[in-house]
């Protein structure tokens, strides 16, 4: 669900805006106006997946989450088709649409799917890694090439678009939301194999008796009340911090701070391959432990990671022209931060929404939480160039400060969530 901007592919769009731009009114871009637009490609996507977000709830209720899908699919291959064509048309427009576009649908896509600690931390590990590798010289990392390259978004979508038609509805929007118990039922004689599925279905019901009669917070309620405060102010560090932590910037803009850190241009690309799949492991890492390990370990443990690795990016970028090792030091800082990072703060924010609310407040919690992931994913890819440009390698500091401050946050005042009630933890709290 999260496909970023080609890294090797961000130094031909500038290239491409700046030809477009001189074709047009007779000179290039100026650097300020180029790291604008550079920084809009970047960040809109975040902006789109706010909107698709927000709407997904109306959508699912009129068509189901297979539905939703299905019609976010389609919003994809619009999208491919403006990213693909943009450069025959000379339209660097077209490319920004097309990563607003993919951001409605991957807002569209986390909303609607189960969340859980594996979705968010292990497939876009994945995402990334398959952009990564893509990336490379051999496949689609040269300049004629980076328009398909961002197109290729179309492939998963069109597969999607395909094989849901494979599978029938989620069950339990079927009964509990539709109220369709025959095919709730069929649903899960497909998902299940088995023929005895009654125990399941009355599981559901009684869920359906329990939700019918408990009234639903809106946003605004939930930030008004006062006995759950405190869990409303951990989402909302939680989900923020996850995002300022620094790891958009880091992920859109590894080929930039390994070129910063003295990597050959020819041996960035199959180093972010690398630190890819040590993303993945990681995750895979973070994925199998949690529940043995717990919540706040991984949480305090990734955030406090990444603000060292953040603290050891600004020492070796100031030290590597007196002591060239010090490149292998960024390097390893960076493979330091995606790691922590996938460990724990990727998953563990979605998981800990869920555990300090009652299902009352759940639906609002998620609201606050995501629109704060996507704005700080916006606010982080849209400045970071900037934020560069003039703090130079102290930049990385102001991350490393929101890593330790998170960390220190989580340690203080969240409980631990697993194998809890709302009600212990609600009590912990008070």
């Amino acid at each position: 669900y999260l496909v970023p901007v080609s890294l090797s592919a961000l130094q031909h769009i500038k290239a491409f805006y700046n030809a477009t731009w001189s074709q047009r009114y007779g000179h290039g871009l100026a650097s300020g106006p180029l790291t604008l637009l550079y920084s809009l490609t970047v960040s809109i996507f975040a902006l789109g997946g706010l909107v698709g977000s927000l709407l997904v709830g109306v959508l699912v209720e009129r068509y189901g989450r297979n539905g939703t899908l299905s019609r976010s699919a389609l919003l994809i291959l619009l999208a491919g088709a403006f990213m693909g064509f943009s450069r025959e048309l000379g339209s660097p427009e077209m490319v920004i649409i097309g990563r607003s576009i993919t951001g409605l649908h991957s807002g569209r896509c986390r909303r609607a799917v189960h969340r859980s600690f594996l979705m968010p931390c292990i497939f876009i590990c994945l995402g990334v890694f398959f952009a990564q590798l893509l990336g490379l010289p051999e496949l689609l990392g040269k300049d004629k090439f980076w328009p398909l390259f961002l197109s290729v978004v179309v492939v998963p979508a069109s597969l999607q678009l395909l094989l849901l038609h494979c599978f029938p509805e989620s069950p339990r929007y079927l009964l509990i939301e539709r109220n369709d118990v025959c095919r709730a039922t069929e649903a899960l004689h497909r998902f299940l194999g088995t023929p005895n599925v009654q125990d399941v279905i009355k599981e559901m019901k009684e869920e359906q008796r329990s939700l019918s009669s408990v009234e639903m917070v809106s946003v605004w309620q939930l930030l008004r009340d006062r006995s759950v405060c405190w869990q409303t102010l951990s989402v909302v560090v939680v989900n923020a911090g996850m995002q300022l932590s620094g790891i958009d910037a880091i992920w859109f803009y590894t080929n930039t701070i390994f070129e910063n850190a003295g990597i050959p241009v020819s041996q960035i690309p199959y180093t972010t391959v690398v630190t890819g799949a040590i993303e993945v492991v990681a995750g895979l890492i973070g994925c199998f432990t949690i529940e043995k390990l717990g919540r706040r370990p991984l949480i305090i443990t990734g955030f406090c990671a990444m603000g060292i690795c953040l603290a050891g990016i600004t020492v070796s970028l100031l030290l590597q022209t007196a002591l060239p090792w010090m490149r292998y030091v960024s390097v390893a800082c960076v493979v330091g931060i995606i790691a922590g990072f996938c460990m724990g703060p990727a998953g563990v924010p979605f998981l800990m929404t869920a555990e300090l609310f009652m299902q009352s407040h759940r639906p609002a919690a998620y609201i606050v939480g995501g629109s704060l992931n996507w704005l700080c994913n916006f606010t982080v890819g849209f400045i970071f160039p900037f934020l560069q440009m003039s703090a130079g390698a102290f930049c990385y500091l102001v991350f490393c400060g929101v890593c330790l401050l998170v960390a220190l946050y989580v340690y203080r005042i969240i409980p631990e969530t697993k194998n809890k009630t709302f009600m212990e933890i609600n009590h912990i709290f008070a």
